[in-house]
């Protein structure tokens, strides 16, 4: 079997047993293309050595996050060919995963978020867009793909919850702050209409062409609006998400709400909430303590 009926036969397996989000299968799909043209000679057909080979020739290149996620790609790859009995042993048996440094994200105090979510026009059509996303974003900690696939019958403005479909098909419900609803009423009222047109779609957040936003879009828009706002820190939309839990542990949430919140099937993840506020809390002790 070639190569890529091989990965395209492994990812449906994958999606169809796990649930796996287009993004990862996406990022599998291209980790495993990369690999084959690499080796140049079927997947099937290879040792641990060459295994070995490849991840010493990448490792000079990428992180070791990815390092990590192409390990894991490549053994529940391999593992599904020794399931099928297309290999006899698995290649990826001598690999070990990587050190991972902990990274903290990008961090916005509270000014800097007033500042983004200031941005925007309110008196322009898509300014009243962009600021009700700004909004539902840091309101409810959203990831941007949950944010930009939203539609209509997700949110319920009159009971002030919304509800978002998550990585592997969790669903959750979020409270929406008060602000956050009085921007999306503006939006459903003075500005979804006009950009729907005439058209008819169940998508909430719409493009000056009438369809869902998309993703490269929005981080478009939202990289523009931190320039506008004086932000020289690298911002995406995630920045929100991260800014959304940071400020709720400093204000005293505990870790299993915001959890929940952000649809972190691990409280391990959510942890990096806690480092932020203690370097936070550093920053200041050495800042203003006479002998800090």
């Amino acid at each position: 079997m070639k190569n890529d009926a091989l990965i395209n036969q492994f990812l449906d397996h994958y999606w169809l047993s796990s649930g796996a989000s287009s993004n990862t299968l996406n990022a599998y799909r291209s980790d495993l293309s990369l690999f084959a043209k690499w080796l140049n000679k079927p997947l099937i057909s290879i040792d641990d050595s060459t295994m070995v080979q490849y991840f010493t020739h990448r490792q000079t290149t990428i992180s070791s996050a990815t390092q990590a996620r192409i390990l894991t790609c490549f053994r529940i790859f391999y593992q599904y060919l020794l399931n099928q009995s297309f290999i006899t042993h698995n290649p990826t048996s001598k690999l070990h995963h990587p050190k991972k440094t902990q990274k903290l994200p990008i961090f916005l105090n509270i000014e800097e978020v007033n500042n983004l979510l200031d941005a925007p026009d309110a008196t322009s059509t898509f300014g009243r867009r962009d600021r009700a996303m700004l909004e539902l974003l840091y309101s409810c900690g959203l990831r941007v793909s949950e944010l930009i696939n939203l539609e209509l019958q997700h949110l319920n403005i009159n009971d002030e919850y919304i509800r978002i479909l998550g990585k592997g098909g969790k669903e959750r419900l979020l409270p929406m702050g008060e602000v956050a609803i009085d921007y999306l009423k503006i939006y459903e009222q003075e500005a979804r209409p006009y950009l729907l047109k005439k058209g008819q779609t169940n998508g909430y957040f719409l493009s000056n062409r009438g369809s869902n936003m998309s993703r490269q879009n929005f981080f478009y828009i939202i990289k523009a609006y931190a320039l506008k706002a004086g932000i020289d820190k690298p911002l995406s939309p995630h920045t929100l998400r991260h800014a959304f839990a940071t400020h709720l542990v400093q204000q005293g949430a505990d870790l299993r709400s915001v959890q929940l919140m952000l649809g972190h099937s691990d409280i391990s993840t959510t942890q990096i909430y806690t480092h932020i506020q203690n370097v936070q809390l550093k920053s200041q002790h050495r800042k203003h303590h006479p002998r800090g």
